[in-house]
């Protein structure tokens, strides 16, 4: 092996993993040298009201999406019915719809006098808000309805694969011991599946730590919540970093209980497994059945993206100059933005994965595995907490910088940079997984046909590897793409002066209350959001077609691999 693959390759690992942990040390320092006086006001007047939200909400998310993500798999996959085939694609929709783009839709559709409200007040024959109005979206309750609804997609994509993944001879047997189909469902597929569960469950449950916009739309003073508004309101960065760190233990928290849940679930047959046969409805059952699949579809997805659709028309149609300019450049700002994080994370992604493969025996092959899995860390630390931890060590490499260049300046800080390294710290746990998901499929003996030609191992990779990772790489950057243009947290924080993507343009017309003016931008996110769910649907059509079991090679794989790896 070449010198520069020796030594290069290692020391650029290691220092990726260095740049994931900076964060939580940072958080460390800050912590220990702000100022503890503040600390007695948070502990007194802030923290236990955003504790007690915070469990609160994650409480009420995990058991809605449990709920929903469970049933809605069960519902496809054990029974056949008019529309089933729609359903089993159009339950993934709401994947599409960020939380804070949800929470911005329902904000206008449920005010006192918005169109659903006024609705409702026409047809009973009430004259003013006064004498009539539906409980306010703005509360606890709220929040858990609209989070859960954009959520349930994680339960539900783990569940179902499970459930087909199942063997039918077991829910025969069930069913000849005197099990009803409910009973079989309880006693046998369902504990089978709770290891798929847990992983949807924590991976949604981590979303929600991380949301940031949708609970200061609903009023709702989560931790993520205070921690922004202990550093940019009261500028108190010590006790945002303290609360961060309470944070970080509950992310720990929720990690280690999702892998003490499945510790001892372990499934396995050496015989093919034959797929259950899905129960056909008929009649009242079958509507039934419809119904209760199209609700968390039309609540989650269609009602918020047919309002985005119907506001960005009335905008448009109101001006005659069509979208702002600075719509237009906050458009270009997210796609620049989350083109240069792409393209970053897909290479670091690619080189932690590849060292990992050329060292696979050794004393460095555990080193270079070692720090694939920490780098995929970012992964599961909430996008505040991850700003607020990169605020030092990117202040020590602006000084570095402009010690170099003897020219002081915000070399990072200033500028995109931060962001970008924020968000490729965030994200590189989906290339991580799904690159070494690819290089698994590839068999050790092109590499060494490659090598025994002559070919160097930089010439094996731009020869054998790239061509064949072409897929895994494409789902990968497509995933991370999206995911960039929809990060708020971090963005918010770190974001240069007027410097505006289409997320933060979305939560500051929010926060003036000028619902029209985000409706474009809210429904461009949409957009992007849909493309990795039209992946997804285009997969699950495919195993539907003809396979019961998912290929270790195809997007779907790759993709829930990368999320379950991340946490």
């Amino acid at each position: 092996m070449p010198l520069v693959t020796r030594w290069t390759g290692p020391l650029a690992s290691a220092v990726l993993a260095l740049l994931v942990l900076a964060p939580v040390a940072a958080l460390l320092w800050h912590a220990g040298h702000a100022d503890f006086s503040h600390w007695q006001h948070l502990a007194t007047h802030v923290l236990p009201s955003a504790s007690r939200n915070t469990l609160w909400l994650l409480l009420g998310v995990g058991v809605f999406v449990c709920v929903i993500g469970t049933g809605t798999a069960w519902l496809v996959t054990a029974y056949r019915f008019p529309g089933r085939n729609v359903l089993v694609w159009a339950l993934l929709l709401p994947m599409a719809m960020p939380s804070y783009v949800i929470a911005y839709a329902y904000l206008d559709l449920l005010h006192p006098i918005g169109p659903v409200q006024s609705l409702v007040r026409d047809l009973l024959g009430y004259a003013s808000p006064r004498d009539f109005r539906l409980p306010d979206i703005r509360s606890l309750p709220g929040a858990v309805l609209l989070l859960g609804l954009v959520l349930y997609p994680y339960v539900y994509l783990s569940a179902r694969f499970m459930f087909m993944s199942q063997s039918a001879s077991l829910m025969e047997a069930a069913r000849t011991l005197g099990c009803s189909r409910a009973a079989a469902f309880w006693r046998v597929a369902l504990p089978m599946a709770r290891p798929a569960v847990v992983i949807g469950l924590t991976l949604a449950l981590l979303e929600t730590l991380n949301d940031i916009g949708a609970s200061e739309f609903l009023g709702v003073r989560t931790m993520t919540v205070a921690v922004y508004n202990t550093w940019v309101t009261r500028s108190d960065l010590g006790g945002a970093a303290q609360i961060a760190l309470l944070m970080l233990l509950l992310v720990v928290a929720l990690i280690l209980l999702e892998r003490r849940a499945r510790k001892r679930q372990r499934f396995a047959t050496t015989q093919r497994m034959r797929p259950m046969a899905p129960h056909v409805l008929h009649g009242a059952s079958a509507a039934l059945a419809l119904v209760l699949g199209s609700v968390p579809v039309i609540l989650g997805f269609l009602a918020p993206a047919g309002y985005l659709l119907a506001a960005a028309l009335q905008r448009l149609s109101q001006t005659d100059s069509g979208i702002s300019q600075a719509l237009w450049q906050s458009l270009f700002n997210t796609v620049l933005l989350a083109a240069m994080v792409t393209v970053l994370t897909l290479a670091c992604g690619l080189l932690l994965t590849w060292q990992a493969r050329l060292l696979v025996t050794g004393r460095r092959a555990g080193w270079a595995t070692a720090c694939a899995r920490i780098a995929s860390l970012g992964y599961a630390v909430p996008g505040t907490i991850l700003a607020i931890g990169l605020l030092a060590p990117m202040a020590l490499i602006d000084q570095s910088i402009s010690w170099l260049v003897q020219q002081p300046s915000l070399w990072l800080m200033g500028s995109s940079a931060a962001i970008v390294l924020a968000c490729s710290l965030r994200f590189l746990a989906i290339p991580v997984g799904g690159i070494e998901a690819g290089l698994t499929r590839i068999a050790p003996s092109l590499e060494q046909a490659s090598r025994s030609l002559g070919h160097s191992t930089l010439s094996t990779l731009w020869r054998v590897h790239l061509p064949l990772l072409r897929p895994a790489m494409a789902a990968a950057a497509l995933l991370v793409f999206v995911d960039a243009m929809k990060e708020l947290p971090a963005t918010l924080l770190l974001r240069p002066l007027n410097f505006e993507t289409l997320a933060t343009s979305l939560y500051a017309e929010a926060s003036r209350g000028t619902y029209e003016e985000g409706a474009i931008a809210a429904l461009a996110i949409v957009a992007a959001g849909l493309l990795p769910v039209i992946l997804l649907a285009r997969t699950r059509l495919a195993i539907d077609a003809g396979r019961a079991h998912v290929p270790p090679d195809s997007a779907v794989a790759r993709i829930h691999a990368s999320q379950v790896q991340a946490a």
